[in-house]
């Protein structure tokens, strides 16, 4: 079979294409050729975490793999079957830890019913910039798509912050229990429960950094929400300095809403950044979104083949989303449709 033309550089031009693109390939079976990969970045083609990621699907499925190192701009990759149901990786970096398991969560809603495999990764950051941190991805995504039929065990045994990273972390994939439910987020309803975690290494301990940002969060959650919030902190041994944080609403109608993944920074207080994160929530809940524009781009390859169609609210149609349901129709996994509604979109697929 000839493989599938995929330009890397189209819509938002980054990583996501890439993640994606490999993923359907496996799961649909498809060879692909990638070109002009991560084209509108500053450091084009792939880092090391894009790189690990392709090994990664080459040995789990005994696929095969162009020749490739950081810093290439063109891959292409041949999928085999799943065989291996034990795995083991490492991150020489702080590349991100959920970035990096989104092609394998993929690729694994095709395995055989009864099937499972497990996964475990030495290095690599829990938390980074422009990117989802795992207790987002534990707290909302893999609770979504529990509900859904599809489950993924996640353990944290050590977090990794930049530069160093160092984390360490296990999961187990498992097959999908059929018929996958659709999605169906279009209203927020009732908040019943507010929720966050905020972890931090513990050379910030003595500051009481973690206590800072929970007291700002609780008052302004407290103050613009009438609401109280039941926030956990973690101190944890870690290679590099770093705080990661989020908060999330859980609601009537089964949807999670959240900051997103809030990281501590040079030259801004514990109490701003827990002001950011508060606000974040609180600028969706008061606007009536049931989905974040983080969870919203990790859902669309879930609602591509849901038996059903599904329907989300988001507050904007942000590049990486718009490029994740182009890439869907790239690989015959439906089409979409997008509504203006007031405060915010609707996006349907399967219709």
């Amino acid at each position: 079979m000839e493989p599938k033309l995929i330009d890397g550089s189209f819509g938002e031009g980054g990583g996501s294409i890439l993640r994606l693109a490999s993923g359907f390939s496996v799961l649909k079976q498809i060879p692909i050729r990638v070109k002009k990969i991560r084209a509108n970045r500053k450091k084009p083609g792939l880092r090391l975490q894009h790189l690990r990621g392709l090994q990664l699907l080459e040995n789990l499925t005994g696929g095969s793999l162009s020749r490739s190192e950081v810093g290439t701009t063109e891959i292409e990759f041949n999928p085999g079957k799943f065989f291996k149901k034990n795995l083991s990786i490492n991150i020489e970096t702080a590349g991100n830890i959920a970035l990096l398991l989104q092609p394998v969560q993929i690729a694994c809603m095709g395995l055989e019913r009864g099937d499972k495999v497990s996964l475990k990764i030495k290095g690599g950051g829990t938390f980074g910039k422009w990117a989802p941190g795992t207790v987002f991805l534990e707290n909302t995504l893999l609770k979504i798509f529990e509900t859904c039929g599809y489950k993924i065990e996640f353990t944290v045994n050590r977090h990794g912050f930049y530069p160093k990273g160092g984390a360490q972390v296990e999961c187990v994939f498992h097959s999908l229990g059929y018929p996958l439910k659709p999605i169906s987020f279009v209203e927020l309803g009732r908040i019943t429960q507010v929720k966050g975690k905020i972890v931090c290494a513990d050379t910030l301990k003595k500051p009481q950094v973690a206590e800072r940002i929970k007291n700002t969060i609780k008052s302004v959650i407290k103050q613009k929400l009438n609401f109280d919030c039941d926030i956990h902190q973690e101190y944890v041994k870690a290679y590099s300095t770093g705080v990661g944080l989020c908060i999330w609403a859980e609601s009537d109608t089964n949807s999670i809403i959240s900051s997103g993944t809030i990281l501590g920074e040079k030259g801004l207080s514990s109490e701003n950044v827990g002001k950011k994160a508060a606000n974040a929530l609180v600028e969706y809940i008061i606007n009536e979104i049931p989905v974040d524009n983080y969870l919203a781009d990790q859902l669309i390859p879930l609602m591509s083949i849901a038996c059903g169609p599904s329907e989300i609210k988001v507050r904007e149609i942000t590049n990486h989303l718009k490029t994740n349901l182009e890439l869907i129709k790239l690989f015959n996994l439906g089409e979409y449709e997008i509504n203006k509604v007031t405060n915010g979109y609707i996006v349907r697929m399967g219709i």
